[in-house]
């Protein structure tokens, strides 16, 4: 039954993705405009082509966070907003956000490693109910690991 729970969760981030990548290419087109840049010049000072350019402004694709930081340096816009639109990050404050940008931060994985651990974060999050865990306190004598168990 848990296990049903965590999909379902899972299910929902991943519609809520889907729904960003036409707000992102939406936002990205609007960002690319206002910085008076063509599709070819911002694919020039990406590094990025210009059809898959086209495809993620039209929502067909969805950009890697390594794509999305090029763009935002290019844009002169900040990449953790990038994140956001994309469905990446979550506009939350605190600890969640630092972790979340920790993942997408460490050289050392792939881009499919960090996407993989950002869903794993995002569902335990929503299973241990993201309000509950982020207001609890240890009681004393005990640890934030040991506490649930």
């Amino acid at each position: 039954m848990a296990r049903s729970k965590v999909g379902a969760q899972a299910a929902k981030v991943t519609g809520a993705v889907n729904e960003t990548v036409g707000t992102l290419g939406e936002y990205l087109r609007d960002q690319r405009q206002s910085a008076q840049l063509s599709l070819r010049q911002l694919a020039e000072q990406t590094g990025v082509s210009n059809p898959y350019l086209s495809q993620i402004e039209r929502g067909l694709r969805k950009p890697s966070a390594e794509v999305l930081q090029q763009l935002a340096k290019a844009l002169r816009i900040s990449a953790e907003q990038l994140y956001v639109h994309a469905g990446i990050l979550r506009p939350e404050d605190g600890e969640v956000r630092s972790v979340e940008l920790a993942i997408l931060a460490d050289s050392g994985l792939t881009e499919r490693q960090k996407q993989t651990l950002l869903d794993v974060y995002a569902s335990f999050r929503a299973a241990n109910g993201a309000e509950a865990a982020s207001t609890q306190t240890p009681q004393a004598g005990t640890s934030p690991a040991t506490e649930k168990e």
